[in-house]
Parts: structure tokens; C-alpha cells; sequence
């Protein structure tokens, strides 16, 4: 049953543990083993991410039907990589024959989301090559018309203490078609977890912890994706989420320092 720690990746019908995991810092096979063992089953590959890719890649068959696996394929402001034959590396590299979660990644604005873009995710789809299909992006707007249109399964956007827009220009408009909502930097770069100049000096400053626990109070978000340097970071950031949603006071903090670190540095996307 759906739980802070638990839910359902909106239309898809996935179960998930809401804290996903990516090994961007390469935090070694250890700390993904272990992620495994503390129920997290939400995985997400860039596929350079060896650590991740030789981890799940080895585990039975048995496990690894009951993982989410997720990747992507970006976009440039020339073009796009060809997303079948990225679909079909990743596929090579996991050794399987479909990704649950197949992603058009760094959307900057509509136009490098093109319909020929939309059109070969949906053949994939098709195919059975992928589960589902979505896009990561940074412009709310777009993302929130989108969601409107029910065109993708998934979403992926960034969401924090620090930039809360979502919940003006994405949220409002996720109820009629209900797509998965993944969201990431909840540390916003780590610049959250960091002291502030014009923070007191005596002053509290968020833990990392507190970061995901304030984008998971969130029910609009499904999951948050995490990508700890090793296994001491992963357990902290689970220790902290299983203390359930932000108290109001916590949460009155969490974003006004949240705003403070958004007010600094305007030109950060």
C-alpha cells in the first residue's frame, strides 16, 4: 500500500520505493548491493555509470524482475543522439531485452523536443523495446503542458527547496493524465546542504537528508532520485526519509533557506 516510502509511479502501475538511486558519484557496487538489500528498486543509468551497470547486470533473473530500470538518451542544441541505438546500447550493457523507463534527456525548451523525437520514443514503446517513455527537462511550462496532453508516461524534473516551481507550472496539471514524476538534485547541487554567506553563522543548515525528505512530502513527486558517493551517504539519506514528511517547522526552514540559495544564484538554471 502506498506510504511515504512507497507508492505507485502514477499511470505506469510500477511499485516503487520513492528514493531511486543513481551512481553518478560512482559510489561502487557495495553501495548499490546494499541499496538493493534496504528495498530500494528504483534504478537509474546514464550507462557510463559502470558501477551501476556491472551491478545490475549480474544480479538473477529473479531480482532483477522486480527492479524499475531507467535511462535515457540527451538532446544538443544541433541534434539529438540517434535513441534507438542508444536504447540499444543500454540494452547490450544490462543484458536484457527492455528498459522499464526510457527517457529523452536535458530538454532545454519545446523546439529540441521535436515531433520526430516524440514519434521514434513511441515507436520503442511499440516495439516493446521500453515499458514506458518520458523526458527530463528544465522548462516547467513545457513539462506542464505536457503532462496536460497526457503525452508521456514519465516526467523527470528538478524539484527542491530552492526551486519549487513545479508546483505552480507542473503539479496543477498532473491529475487527468497522471504520468510518473521523477525528480532530482534535491540538494540542488549540494549548494542546499551547504552553509550560505549570508546565512548566520550559528545558524542551522539543511542536511541532505532533510533535502529528500522535503521533495518526498511532496505527494505530486513519486520518485526522488539519490546519488550518494558511498555506502555511509546512502544509509544516512534512508535513515532520514524513514522519519516520514517535514514537520511544519521543519518545512517553514527547509524554504527559507531554500530562497536564499535561489535568490543568490538567479543565473543557475
Amino acid at each position: 500500500m502506498p506510504d511515504f516510502l512507497h507508492t505507485t509511479l502514477g499511470k505506469t502501475g510500477i511499485p516503487v520505493f520513492r528514493l531511486g538511486l543513481s551512481a553518478t558519484y560512482r559510489p561502487g557496487r557495495q553501495t548499490i548491493h546494499r541499496a538493493l538489500d534496504e528495498g530500494i528498486n528504483f534504478f537509474f543509468c546514464f550507462g557510463i555509470d559502470s558501477h551501476m551497470i556491472k551491478a545490475l547486470r549480474d544480479l538473477p533473473p529473479s531480482t532483477r524482475q522486480n527492479l524499475v530500470i531507467a535511462s535515457g538518451a540527451g538532446t544538443y542544441l544541433l541534434g539529438y543522439q540517434n535513441l534507438r541505438r542508444s536504447l540499444e546500447r543500454r540494452l547490450r550493457q544490462l543484458r536484457a531485452d527492455y528498459l522499464d523507463i526510457f527517457l529523452f534527456l536535458g530538454v532545454p525548451r519545446e523546439k529540441y523536443f521535436p515531433e520526430r523525437a516524440r514519434e521514434e520514443l513511441r515507436q520503442l514503446r511499440q516495439e516493446g523495446k521500453v515499458r514506458f517513455i518520458g523526458m527530463s527537462t528544465h522548462d516547467r511550462p513545457f513539462a506542464g503542458r505536457l503532462a496536460a496532453e497526457g503525452t508521456l508516461d514519465v516526467l523527470m524534473i528538478r524539484y527542491n527547496a530552492a526551486h519549487r516551481g513545479a508546483e505552480q507550472d507542473i503539479f496543477p496539471y498532473l491529475q487527468k493524465h497522471n504520468p510518473g514524476v521523477m525528480s532530482y538534485t534535491a540538494t540542488r547541487w549540494r549548494y542546499l546542504i551547504r552553509r550560505h554567506k549570508n546565512w548566520p553563522k550559528d545558524g542551522r543548515v539543511p542536511t541532505a537528508g532533510e533535502c529528500y525528505r522535503f521533495v518526498l512530502s511532496n505527494p505530486y513527486v513519486h520518485v526522488c532520485l539519490t546519488a550518494p558517493s558511498n555506502v555511509k551517504q546512502l544509509q544516512e539519506n534512508l535513515a532520514a526519509i524513514r522519519q516520514g514528511p517535514l514537520s511544519d517547522e521543519d518545512m517553514k526552514f527547509i524554504k527559507e533557506y531554500g530562497d536564499l540559495v535561489h535568490q543568490t544564484k538567479k543565473w543557475f538554471m
